[in-house]
């Protein structure tokens, strides 16, 4: 039987390995939150957390673990402007028009846990079409001016799926020297 609510599902693994990266009682920000499967793991951690997503089924469900905002992120203006977080999470989402927007969220020292699909999915599954699925090498060429700390692009088994995921820290800016009288 097929669950109509996404993000009902465990957390990602991927989420769950990179997650201490986010500052301790950070703020998060899930993209396309779905039920609230990462706000829940997210806020059991201390952190303060927001969904945002484009059903109102899924953000009822999400409701208990922080802000959730319903809001259509594909075809109205971005709902958060001038916000940023201490952590961008998005899975199982590509919209690329948005990735821009979603790197400009990330407050320095911040971290993007992304993970989607990608290309070589279309041959084990859904989804197929190339608008969502990311390019060889996409995810890396997104957060260039990011730090890298983990990246993988490959095929996993259990569901059979091919997947690009990153963990990247927007850094934070140097300090400037204090200057002491002589």
């Amino acid at each position: 039987m097929h669950n109509t609510l996404h993000g009902t599902q465990p957390p990602s693994p991927w989420i769950e390995k990179w997650a201490h990266l986010i500052a301790p009682q950070g703020t998060v920000l899930d993209v396309a939150c779905g039920a609230g499967r990462h706000m829940q793991f997210l806020a059991e951690r201390g952190h303060a957390v927001t969904g945002v997503d484009r059903s109102p089924e899924a953000i009822q469900a999400a409701r208990p673990w922080g802000h959730a905002l319903l809001a259509d992120i594909e075809n109205d203006p971005w709902p958060l402007p001038n916000l940023t977080f201490d952590a961008v999470v998005v899975t199982h989402y590509l919209w690329r028009a948005l990735l821009p927007t979603l790197l400009d969220s990330l407050a320095p020292g911040g971290v993007l846990l992304y993970e989607t699909f990608a290309a070589g999915n279309e041959t084990v599954g859904k989804p197929s079409r190339p608008d969502f699925l990311l390019q060889s090498g996409e995810l890396l060429s997104v957060c260039a001016g990011l730090r890298v700390v983990a990246y993988e692009d490959g095929f996993l088994k259990d569901p059979a799926r091919f997947v690009q995921r990153i963990a990247a820290v927007r850094e934070m800016p140097p300090t400037q020297p204090t200057a002491y009288p002589l």
